[in-house]
């Protein structure tokens, strides 16, 4: 075996053992990694010293996320972070790790589909607007309004016209939700040609991610130089001192998300929320309840 084939092994060994991570990320608890790493044991997986240190920094931070999320309730915030980038450039990744310990009902995400007849008619921001956050909310836009500078212009979803009145458009847009109170954050994740080719590669033979890949997957391949175009036009008129954009180094899929959740708390001042102490009641009695058995025929079966 050549270097060059020992190289793309070593890639997708990689690859496999990220997705395992993924999986101890949801399974394990802070302070059970933190023994971990406290003993110099190793998880399933042989987790290398570096792995130790992407999850003591992941839960560290995530630890912080539950602070800003608190703060961002206490004080009636309205925060919208978009994550913009092209097809497998991690932004799922990232986004599932920011909201992986917080309150659905304080963060959400949004991932609008395709537009219907009706909203490809309509003003073209009207869609996202109900979905912006009221007091008391963040809100991650999988994707945003910047479809259209992207994916709608490449692949002929939209006019010239329909193009430039956007970018005409959005300036004032994104100074209008600013002057209204939202804190508005903005992500490109980039990654390199080679490094899109091998995760699309990784999702065609890994039946557990074939469900990523789609038609405009596929399309977007071939339209990488359009892309590139896109957005370096995107990035150029819609970089304002009210909304500027970030841009994520993601080749490394574990340091973007590292990255990109230590710049979201940077983004926010935040502190420590007055809680009052919580004191679990105790269980009220009675002598004349009576508890009914529940029908054998009404449990789960205990395969495991």
């Amino acid at each position: 075996m050549n270097s060059v084939d020992q190289d793309h092994l070593d890639r997708i060994k990689a690859e496999i053992a990220d997705s395992f991570d993924e999986e101890l990320e949801m399974q394990l608890e802070e302070d059970r990694l933190d023994e971990l790493v406290a003993e110099g044991m190793s998880a399933p997986g042989e987790m290398t010293l570096d792995r130790k240190v992407y999850f003591r920094e992941l839960f560290r931070l995530q630890h912080e996320l539950v602070r800003l999320q608190d703060w961002i309730q206490y004080q009636k915030l309205k925060v919208v972070v978009l994550f913009e980038g092209r097809d497998s450039a991690g932004k799922g990744g990232a986004i599932k790790r920011v909201t992986q310990r917080l309150n659905p009902r304080i963060c959400r995400v949004v991932a609008l589909p395709a537009p219907t007849e009706r909203e490809r008619n309509q003003w073209y921001f009207q869609r996202y607007v109900p979905h912006l956050p009221t007091a008391g909310e963040m809100v991650l836009f999988d994707r945003s309004w910047y479809n259209r500078a992207g994916v709608e212009r490449v692949m002929g979803f939209c006019t010239a016209d329909e193009l430039e009145e956007f970018f005409r458009s959005v300036p004032e847009f994104e100074r209008m939700l600013v002057r209204s109170g939202i804190i508005l954050i903005k992500y490109w994740f980039s990654i390199t040609d080679n490094e899109q080719e091998f995760r699309f590669k990784m999702r065609i033979h890994d039946p557990l991610k074939q469900w990523k890949l789609s038609p405009m997957d596929m399309q977007s391949r071939i339209h990488w130089e359009d892309y590139t175009k896109a957005k370096e036009e995107m990035l150029a008129r819609t970089h304002t001192p009210e909304a500027p954009w970030w841009v994520v180094q993601a080749v490394d899929k574990k340091k973007a998300r590292l990255n990109c959740i230590a710049h979201l708390l940077d983004q926010i001042p935040y502190g420590d929320v007055p809680k009052s102490p919580v004191d679990l009641p105790d269980r009220v009695h009675h002598t004349d309840y009576v508890r009914h058995p529940v029908p054998a025929d009404m449990y789960v079966p205990e395969v495991y």
